[in-house]
C-alpha cells in the first residue's frame, strides 16, 4: 500500500510540473521574457517553501551540521533548475506542451539510467536491467508517435 502511495505521489508530482509549466511559459509569453517567468517562479517557490517549512513545525539545521555540506550544494541545484526551468519555457510555446513534456522526460530517464547504473550524484547504483531497457524503448517509441502528425 505504501508503494501505491509513493507512485501517485510521484504521478502527482509530474502533474504539477506539467501545469507549473504551462502557467509558466503563459508568464513568459506575456512578459516577453521567459527568464522573468523563471524569477518569478523562482522568488515565490522560496516563500511557498518557507511557508510549507513554518507550517509543518521544521527546525533549521545546527551551524555545525551545515558546515559539514558541501559548498556546491548550497547554489548547483537552483542553477540547474534555472536552465532546466527557462528551456521548459523557451520551448513549449515552440513545440507544445505535449511534445515538451515528452521530450523532457525522455532526457530525464536517459539521464537516470545512466546516473543510477555509474552512481553519479552520489546516487544508489541500480543496474540497467532488460526490464528498464524494454521501458526505455517503449518510452522513446511514444515520444516518436506523440512528435509525428
Amino acid at each position: 500500500m505504501k508503494t501505491i502511495i509513493l507512485y501517485l505521489l510521484a504521478f502527482a508530482g509530474g502533474v504539477f510540473l506539467a501545469i507549473q509549466a504551462g502557467f509558466n511559459t503563459q508568464l513568459g509569453a506575456y512578459l516577453k521574457q521567459p527568464v522573468l517567468a523563471v524569477i518569478s517562479t523562482s522568488l515565490f517557490s522560496v516563500i511557498f517553501a518557507s511557508l510549507f517549512f513554518v507550517t509543518a513545525g521544521k527546525t533549521l539545521p545546527s551551524f555545525n551540521e551545515m558546515q559539514v555540506i558541501p559548498w556546491h550544494l548550497w547554489f548547483i541545484g537552483g542553477l540547474f533548475s534555472v536552465v532546466g526551468i527557462s528551456l521548459y519555457f523557451y520551448t513549449i510555446p515552440r513545440l507544445g506542451i505535449s511534445k515538451m513534456i515528452a521530450l523532457g522526460l525522455c532526457g530525464q530517464l536517459i539521464f537516470s539510467l545512466l546516473a543510477g547504473k555509474y552512481g553519479w550524484l552520489n546516487l544508489p547504483i541500480e543496474p540497467i536491467t532488460t526490464k528498464k531497457l524494454i521501458g526505455a524503448v517503449a518510452m522513446l517509441i511514444g515520444i516518436v508517435l506523440i512528435n509525428s502528425k
